[in-house]
């Protein structure tokens, strides 16, 4: 039987989720056991059956330091946020899956925040002015390391290998074009599922189709 291996943007995954499910809170019990259950669904395709290689989640762990929100002046600890605890448990229950593989990389800490997107716009459209700012219209500015060249690494490694027939990446970004084009040169059958979410259209070029075993959302 073909082997499939099933990558996970995990930060990808946790937006997606949460807006497909319409959801504010997420549980890490409910989280891990949803996702997995998802993926099995992949090995049984309208046309042939796969034996599951193994899933790849990629992320980071949550930044647990402490840091002045320049608004309010309030101290943070991000080490007991809400976000923190669930992300810490999250992980934790994928460890117990079966077949699922962790692949963290890092977050870095740019020492600085930044205004939301929104309230950006405001400002320069002169809506708003900088004394209007609240402490929710910040956010600390981290950024992922090494999640992207773990996913690249990850798929050259199992196609120069021959350990997969296919591929299936939970994904929005362009960022695995080099990789797909990598694979699908060796015959990898390389799927995308982008959780409904519209993709460039360029992308279709770099890909063997698409494919989601999520619920499509009627709104």
């Amino acid at each position: 039987m073909k082997k499939t291996a099933i990558l996970i943007d995990g930060s990808y995954f946790l937006k997606r989720y949460r807006v497909l499910k319409r959801l504010r809170k997420l549980d890490p019990v409910k989280t891990a056991d949803d996702l997995f259950k998802s993926c099995l669904r992949y090995l049984n395709q309208k046309d042939e059956k796969y034996d599951l290689y193994r899933i790849f989640y990629y992320d980071c762990l949550p930044y647990d330091k402490k840091q002045h929100n320049p608004v309010s002046g309030k101290l943070i600890d991000f080490s007991k946020t809400e976000q923190y605890n669930f992300k810490i448990a999250f992980l934790e229950e994928l460890k117990k899956k079966r077949k699922v593989a962790l692949r963290l990389g890092v977050l870095s800490d740019n020492n600085k925040w930044i205004i939301t997107p929104s309230k950006t716009k405001e400002l320069l459209k002169g809506k708003i002015k900088i004394e209007d700012l609240t402490e929710n219209d910040v956010k600390f500015d981290l950024v992922q390391k090494g999640v992207d060249i773990k996913i690249g690494l990850d798929i050259a490694s199992m196609t120069l290998k021959k350990q997969v027939d296919q591929i299936i990446l939970i994904s929005g970004d362009s960022d695995f074009v080099p990789a797909a084009k990598l694979a699908r040169r060796e015959g990898i059958d390389f799927i995308l599922d982008p959780m409904w979410n519209p993709i460039k259209p360029h992308l279709f070029e770099h890909i063997d189709g698409l494919l989601s075993v999520f619920k499509k959302p009627d709104f």
